[in-house]
């Protein structure tokens, strides 16, 4: 389903209720300390989004970074609940041109992991990134696995920017707020190529500068799914425990 359109604004129609878990004060730290290393330390991370054109702080970037690793840690850990095989998620520490091939890995399939606010009900994808196949380009380019099987939006409550805005950057005190925060998740659903594939071909598309709600001027043109049209999570737990031939 499609946004709904008024001049240039969009207006989320299909919405998916925060249904909170608890995150495991060792996923959080583990998120922590792999964020605080690709923007403080040895790593990279773009200062622009993809298509986007406002300049990323070192802050924002950490947030980013925090939120989109945690996520990653939450969906790992559910799938070996399932009793799923999944590889870890890779806490290697990239340079400049250099980042991990996927986000998450399992029974043979390609995950790709996306992260929000838990008041987000929209799973976005840059549109810069991805071509008409929904490859992701980036991957592409250096030949890399270009070709995620699935995709999973995960929310993370509180808002990292709310919790974290206005700290001095120094590594004691990013950890002392996020240390004594409580952290929740849910999942709101996944997809699987197909449905990128369809979003892509079909232009579900919200413009640079457009307005979401009427209120938040987008920074770069995406492609969207709102979560109310996201399939639940039992599906990606039955697609990954089909036998692999």
């Amino acid at each position: 389903m499609k946004l709904k359109k008024e001049d240039n604004s969009y207006f989320i129609t299909s919405k998916k209720s925060f249904e909170e878990s608890t995150v495991n004060p060792a996923f959080v730290k583990q998120a922590f300390n792999f964020a605080y290393e690709m923007v403080y330390g040895d790593g990279f991370h773009r200062i622009k989004r993809s298509g986007g054109q406002s300049n990323r702080t070192p802050l924002e970037i950490f947030q980013n970074t925090f939120q989109g690793k945690l996520a990653e840690i939450i969906l790992y850990e559910n799938l070996k609940l399932q009793n799923i095989e999944v590889d870890e998620p890779d806490f290697s520490i990239h340079g400049k041109g250099v980042w991990d091939e996927t986000d998450l890995k399992a029974n043979g399939k390609f995950i790709c992991v996306k992260s929000a606010a838990f008041f987000s009900n929209l799973f976005l994808l840059e549109t810069k990134d991805w071509n008409s196949e929904g490859m992701y380009i980036p991957n592409h380019d250096i030949s890399k696995i270009a070709v995620y099987d699935f995709f999973v939006l995960v929310r993370i409550k509180p808002d990292i920017k709310k919790v974290l805005k206005g700290i001095f950057e120094a590594k004691e005190n990013l950890w002392q707020e996020i240390q004594k925060t409580n952290w929740f998740y849910d999942i709101p659903g996944c997809c699987s190529i197909k449905t990128i594939q369809h979003i892509i071909k079909n232009q579900y598309i919200i413009p640079k500068n457009a307005l979401l709600n009427g209120k938040t001027k987008m920074d770069a043109e995406n492609y969207y799914i709102q979560s109310g049209d996201l399939h639940h999570l039992d599906r990606l737990y039955s697609d990954l425990k089909q036998k692999t031939v």
